[in-house]
């Protein structure tokens, strides 16, 4: 493979690992490979193998050998010399670096993120590029940040703003070329721990489609009741649509589900930027897209969605194009 022409992409979670095999032009993925191996895994590994701290960067490289080997199985011939870019939590206290964030603002086009170069070495024949998080004074993302360069941001004086839906969702503000300002949503956590750990648990039931039924109509319900109501008093009709019977608990999935994501984005309706790009899994994408049409914030600002795979690879490859920086040499491990 020819290290000009392609390159290895490195998506390192906090609980999955995903390396892809990317040709630059069209950032075609020739071959793709994915575990649970992510950083929490990978950390509790090292700390079980009682290595010295200034081997860990080499102990993490590992992991992504071991990847890498199943990727040359599959496309059968050497990706010897290729380089690695890695985003995502692996710059983090439990990744292979820890990296300090980058504060507010950064340019959108990635010219200036914290960026760490390790040298190939006889034992992982590839130059890494380590990328790290963004900072605000009260906030952090970590993998967010590449995603919003790989979305091609205009440089413009007007508000623009990337949502990235999730766990923890992120709304980042982009004005004339930087990135500005930066919030976090617990949208995904606080919806895991409604449907699974709290008394709402037995009032819902995961499955089927947004579109699927009657799932479309109760998640718009959701979304509207949101604008009514309080979100800690609106939580608690998810239990009294199952006791009176008003929706199945399927339906009630995708009410709360309207419930937490229309909370989320009522601020918009405070302060509407001049463009939303929504980039994400689509799934989710499909939910936010009808969150943002039924507050009717898509009727008055355009809305672009982008697939979260799409933009960490344009993110990547725009940081991997930039000029690098100085290179250090992990040490190997034992």
């Amino acid at each position: 493979m020819n290290s000009e022409t392609t390159f290895l992409s490195c998506d390192w979670g906090t609980s999955a690992f995903r390396l892809r095999l990317v040709e630059r032009e069209g950032l075609k993925i020739l071959a793709e490979e994915s575990s649970k191996q992510g950083n929490a895994a990978t950390a509790e590994r090292w700390r079980q193998a009682g290595q010295p701290p200034e081997q860990r960067a080499a102990f993490y490289q590992t992991v992504i050998q071991e990847h890498l080997a199943k990727l040359e199985a599959t496309v059968k011939t050497s990706l010897a010399g290729l380089p690695v870019v890695v985003s995502g939590m692996a710059s983090s206290t439990i990744g292979m670096v820890e990296l300090p964030y980058k504060p507010l603002p950064f340019a959108a086009d990635g010219a200036d993120l914290e960026v760490k170069k390790f040298e190939p070495t006889p034992d992982f024949d590839h130059e890494t590029l380590l990328i790290s998080g963004v900072k605000s004074e009260d906030d952090v993302m970590r993998g967010e940040e590449v995603q919003l360069v790989g979305c091609g941001f205009e440089n413009t004086a007007e508000e623009q703003l990337f949502l990235h839906p999730g766990t923890h969702a992120k709304h980042v503000q982009v004005i004339g070329g930087q990135a500005v300002a930066l919030k976090t949503y617990m949208t995904g956590e606080l919806f895991g721990l409604l449907s699974n750990k709290s008394i709402l648990a037995a009032s819902v039931e995961e499955g089927g489609r947004l579109d699927g039924g009657a799932n479309r109509h109760w998640f718009e319900e959701g979304v509207q009741a949101s604008r009514r109501e309080n979100l800690l008093h609106n939580a608690f009709l998810v239990r009294t649509n199952d006791l009176f019977g008003r929706a199945t608990k399927a339906e009630n999935y995708f009410y709360l589900s309207g419930l937490l994501i229309g909370s989320e984005l009522q601020e918009l309706l405070l302060r509407l930027p001049a463009r939303i790009v929504l980039a994400g899994e689509p799934v989710l994408l499909a939910h936010y897209e009808a969150a943002l049409r039924g507050l009717g914030i898509s009727d008055k600002c355009p809305v672009e969605t982008k697939t979260a795979e799409e933009v960490t690879l344009n993110g990547q490859l725009a940081v991997l194009r930039r000029p690098a920086p100085t290179a250090v040499a992990p040490t190997a491990a034992p």
